[in-house]
């Protein structure tokens, strides 16, 4: 399975394609996107945008697994990333392939073992499941690289994917349908 990772930013976006034949993950490819700051913040988005557009097609992934938005330091940077993220999934969803979303915690739980690990950690760990001579860098790379490692660990095959979707058809919907000891 081929995965393409993209960890979004307006200042700068890590993509990262990662293939898996299910015990050995391999690098295909890997960058970063920084389109400048002094350009206007359109044209910004915009080249991110076109610049994932060629990245993906060039990779030909299975699925594109993009970092959710989780918080920013002030609310102008929580919009610009979310404009970023926005260019992101647009370019994801134009390529026509399955689009999953992860939480940071998530990816540093699946790739680390620990939802608040370090930036360090995280590059050292994606060093070392993918064979790299050296740590990953930029931080941005890095974490696309993990984010796209990250679906590989959680059952990413279609096997995977059914028994997901088994599991949540017999979970109740909601809390009138608990009943405690009910073999699901």
């Amino acid at each position: 399975m081929r995965v393409f990772g993209i960890d979004p930013g307006s200042v700068r976006t890590g993509f990262a394609c990662v293939e898996s034949d299910g015990s050995h993950h391999r690098l295909i490819a890997c960058g970063a996107i920084a389109p400048g700051t002094r350009a206007a913040f359109p044209d910004r988005l915009l080249i991110i945008h076109e610049a994932l557009a060629e990245h993906i097609a060039a990779s030909h992934p299975d699925c594109i697994v993009v970092e959710s938005l989780f918080h920013a330091v002030n609310a102008r940077s929580a919009l610009q990333l979310g404009h970023a993220r926005g260019v992101a999934l647009l370019a994801a969803v134009e390529a026509g392939v399955p689009i999953v979303e992860y939480t940071p915690a998530e990816v540093k739980r699946a790739v680390v073992g620990y939802g608040r690990a370090e930036k360090g950690q995280v590059q050292r760990m994606v060093q070392l499941l993918l064979g790299l001579e050296r740590q990953p860098s930029p931080h941005d790379v890095a974490d696309a690289m993990a984010i796209a490692i990250c679906h590989l660990h959680r059952g990413a095959g279609p096997a995977a994917t059914r028994q997901r979707e088994a599991a949540r058809e017999r979970s109740p919907r909601s809390w009138r349908q608990y009943r405690p000891g009910a073999s699901r």
